[in-house]
């Protein structure tokens, strides 16, 4: 059952978010947790759709970004504070990850996570059901920016750059002009867009971890082109092939049916924009 799962997945994370600098492996975790190694792995990649390892060096490099903005430590302390053993080594796998090198990324003075904790509320009922969902997407009004940043913060990896601030503003606007549609479990929200009518780019879209396998963005993307953006040629941007920090965002905007385009920067990060055209959009 979901939330059995849930309940054995937070001292996992409890675990893991009190040894960050000491880079457990698969083999003391399980041990820790009293898990097979095996069992472990299945569970918590199934859940949070990252191994254990991958969850680790990009928490353990969003604190580490977090203390090169608002701290005036050394680079080789924060390097050791990230469990690294050179500085070297440190700035190769940041550079990977944040596209800047950390003394670069300081200048800058803008910190954006690569990862936060990992957080799972609410009662996911709708898993628990058998079949095909028929979801019910609507249009997001002020009183769902709770849930809804809620579901931002557990999806960010996949949006590099993103500063919740300016996030909040934007989300506010469009849900004015009726641009963001919502789709709750309860009072969780398992499915988020943001649109732009006029383009019919999409700016946003995140779907609940849990619910990866449920055809959330599909429903989204039915949704916009049958009702909100017909004949238009909808486009979403996403990573460039090869990029580290990609954990499947990619992959899953191609196998949706979009075709590579252009190559973009934005806000000073390499990405990729992808079209789905008009003629694929009612298939």
């Amino acid at each position: 059952m979901p939330n059995q799962t849930i309940e054995k997945i937070i001292p996992v994370i409890d675990y893991l978010e009190a040894h960050l600098a000491e880079k457990p492996d698969l083999d003391r975790v399980a041990s820790a947790t009293h898990y097979s190694k095996y069992h472990l792995h299945r569970m918590f990649t199934g859940t949070v759709g990252l191994t254990i390892h991958e969850y680790l060096q990009r928490r353990q490099l969003t604190e580490a970004a977090k203390l090169l903005v608002f701290s005036d430590k050394p680079i080789l302390d924060i390097s050791l504070i990230a469990g690294y053993d050179s500085q070297q080594a440190f700035t190769n796998i940041f550079t990977a990850m944040y596209k800047l090198p950390p003394g670069k990324y300081r200048e800058n003075e803008k910190f954006y996570p690569l990862q936060l904790r990992f957080e799972l509320k609410g009662n996911y009922q709708m898993l628990n059901q058998k079949g095909k969902a028929v979801w019910d997407i609507r249009f997001a009004t002020e009183e769902d920016i709770s849930c809804w940043m809620e579901l931002v913060r557990l999806v960010i990896g996949g949006f590099p750059g993103l500063c919740e601030n300016d996030y909040v503003r934007i989300l506010r606007e469009k849900i004015v002009t009726k641009q963001a549609l919502i789709l709750k479990d309860g009072d969780t929200a398992i499915g988020i867009m943001l649109f732009s009518s006029e383009t019919g780019s999409i700016d946003f879209m995140g779907s609940h971890p849990l619910y990866r396998k449920r055809g959330i963005p599909r429903a989204f993307l039915d949704k916009v082109m049958n009702e909100l953006l017909m004949g238009k040629n909808i486009s979403i941007t996403t990573f460039r092939e090869g990029d580290r920090a990609d954990t499947g965002h990619r992959s899953e905007i191609k196998g949706l049916g979009f075709a590579e385009a252009e190559l973009l920067v934005e806000y000073g990060y390499p990405t990729q924009r992808f079209i789905l055209p008009k003629e694929d959009s009612h298939e």
